[in-house]
């Protein structure tokens, strides 16, 4: 995904992470198909098969929101993610020759779900173009609206979020590293591509934890309701994230116990 006119630098390092998380996530599935050739379209969407998805193999794909450019898409970027889904169409359109590589989809999402890392790196994807798209859409909007989903800068020992908050981001490290700590303990990392805030999120409660910055940290922050949103209209995407954070909370019990037992045997 490119999105067109002026961006900021964070989303840029974004664009160019997600475009090589396709050809990662379909490693050794093969395509069902022989690549499909398109000369010309006014809207793509009608001649893709809702039980398929595609990676553009050569060409450009432009996408449009009520007749708008929103962005583009070209080799290495999926397409058809949005089909079979009871969701708004977006509005593929391509004035040059396209070559697209069929996959099918139950057999993705099949591959894509068998193992951890590639579920962890679909979510980051998933989450990272809602974000763009996020963006991109803010630029239809009247001036002086802004995006609610963007992307902020932390310096070592700054605090992402303080144990005892209101919930209102999700949150994924861009770049960068960062520390959980709960009651001045620390419990854990917070790695880069790791989406942290989540729980409290869910649970609607204040926040368990606080996360500080141990380097330079670029974080994509994603409004809960967005996220939320999300989360209902993929449910692959929630299960998978439930099982990271339940597979993270069980690391941070076993953290806390380890602590608490070492305060325990402590000499007074």
């Amino acid at each position: 995904m490119y999105l067109l006119g002026e961006q900021s630098a964070y989303a840029e390092t974004l664009i160019r992470r997600l475009q090589g998380v396709p050809q990662q996530l379909l490693q050794g599935l093969e395509p069902c198909g022989a690549a499909l050739v398109f000369e010309h379209n006014e809207d793509l969407s009608h001649v893709l098969a809702d039980n398929q998805l595609y990676v553009i193999k050569t060409g450009v794909v432009h996408t449009l929101v009520d007749q708008r450019p929103l962005f583009y898409l070209k080799e290495g970027d999926f397409i058809g993610l949005r089909q079979g889904l009871d969701l708004p169409r977006w509005h593929y359109k391509h004035e040059d020759p396209i070559s697209l590589i069929p996959y099918d989809r139950r057999a993705v999402f099949k591959h894509v779900y068998s193992c951890e890392e590639r579920q962890e790196l679909y979510n980051l994807y998933i989450l990272g173009q809602s974000t763009l798209a996020v963006d991109a859409l803010a630029r239809l909007k009247q001036p002086d609206i802004h995006p609610s989903t963007g992307f902020q800068h932390f310096a070592p020992g700054e605090e992402l979020i303080r144990q005892g908050e209101i919930a209102e981001h999700v949150f994924i490290i861009i770049e960068g590293h960062a520390e959980a700590w709960v009651d001045g303990q620390k419990v854990g990392d917070v790695s880069k591509d790791e989406i942290f805030g989540a729980m409290a999120v869910f649970t609607q409660e204040s926040r368990t934890a606080t996360v500080i910055a141990t380097e330079p940290c670029t974080v994509m922050v994603i409004p809960k309701d967005q996220f939320l949103s999300l989360m209902q209209s993929n449910p692959r995407i929630a299960n998978s994230l439930i099982e990271s954070m339940a597979r993270r909370i069980d690391l941070m019990n076993k953290e806390i116990t380890m602590l608490r037992a070492q305060a325990e045997t402590a000499p007074a």
